[in-house]
């Protein structure tokens, strides 16, 4: 995939460390030029470095999902130096994951009802404001890709209240946005990586023992680099029938069986959409995953019906 994105302008938000980095550093090994966001100077230009490292150009601005005026300021920067082309958006920042950890195991009302904006302020308002000047920028040119990440949390309770609320939103984010644009030839999905080896996951885990930690460690040996989501956003970048896939939630270990690869150190991607994996996860019926063959996968209309409002 070397230079398959050469001459490519994307923009990625929160990529200061985690998922937003892994995909910077993907992005830039494929030869685009690639802006990131986050609020801290000093470790989104360490990021920048290491992504330019790989070939590419890799610039680094200090911006706040959740002010509009930054948001602003970063598409009009991307207007200008850029001739007014942007091809590639990921949707990333997100300012919860310590609040989770902090809260874990509380119901909603025991919580500080600030908790819903810890969560939701930059994972989903920040999304939309970017959405709209990401757009603004793509219709014009009557090409793009939008990605926003998300989770299976968006499907199944996960976390809390806040969290499931938030990622739902942000799979029904793409799904509508890509109504809009579909006619404009603009794709727009969601991302569902899997279990992340991320730099605060893997901090907590280091330092912690509770049962949070414990799972962690459990799950440690099949979890995904934060690079695989990259492989999957240069992946979906370059697939000329990238419209097909408009409006849909994406999980990464689809993708890697859709186009083929595997994780930048080589494993193949866990595929947690297994009804091994599945099974494991649920209390009374975890017994029943060891006897499960590892190609059994829970059909997509199961998780339709799972999902379903009536």
């Amino acid at each position: 995939m070397l230079d398959s994105l050469k001459g490519r302008v994307c923009v990625v938000t929160g990529a200061s460390r985690g998922i937003g980095r892994g995909i910077a550093l993907q992005l830039c090994e494929a030869g685009a030029t690639v802006y990131i966001t986050g609020r801290k100077q000093d470790t989104l230009q360490a990021a920048a470095q290491e992504a330019q490292s790989r070939g590419g150009r890799c610039v680094p601005v200090v911006c706040d999902s959740t002010q509009e005026d930054e948001v602003r300021s970063l598409f009009e920067r991307v207007n200008r130096e850029q001739d007014g082309r942007l091809d590639i958006l990921v949707n990333n920042a997100y300012a919860g994951v310590q609040t989770i950890i902090s809260h874990l195991k509380k119901p909603f009302w025991e919580c500080p009802a600030s908790l819903w904006d810890d969560i939701n302020n930059v994972g989903l308002r920040g999304h939309y404001l970017c959405s709209v000047y990401g757009a603004r920028l793509m219709v014009p040119a009557g090409r793009g890709l939008i990605v926003v990440i998300s989770s299976i949390g968006g499907l199944q309770y996960i976390f809390n209240v806040a969290y499931g609320v938030g990622k739902a939103a942000c799979d029904r984010l793409a799904s509508d946005c890509a109504q809009e644009l579909r006619r404009h030839g603009i794709a727009y999905v969601s991302l569902w990586p899997g279990f992340v080896k991320t730099e605060l996951l893997i901090e907590h885990m280091n330092k912690e023992e509770d049962t949070l930690a414990h799972k962690l460690k459990e799950q440690f040996p099949s979890a995904e680099s934060p690079e695989l989501s990259g492989k999957c956003v240069v992946a979906l970048a370059t697939d000329p029938d990238i419209l097909q896939l408009s409006g849909r939630v994406l999980p990464s270990c689809d993708l890697a069986r859709k186009y083929g690869f595997k994780d930048v150190d080589g494993r193949p991607v866990s595929d947690y959409l297994s009804l091994r994996s599945v099974l494991s996860e649920a209390p009374r019926l975890s017994w029943l995953a060891s006897y499960m063959p590892s190609f059994l996968r829970v059909p997509k209309w199961i998780m339709t019906l799972y999902s379903s409002k009536f």
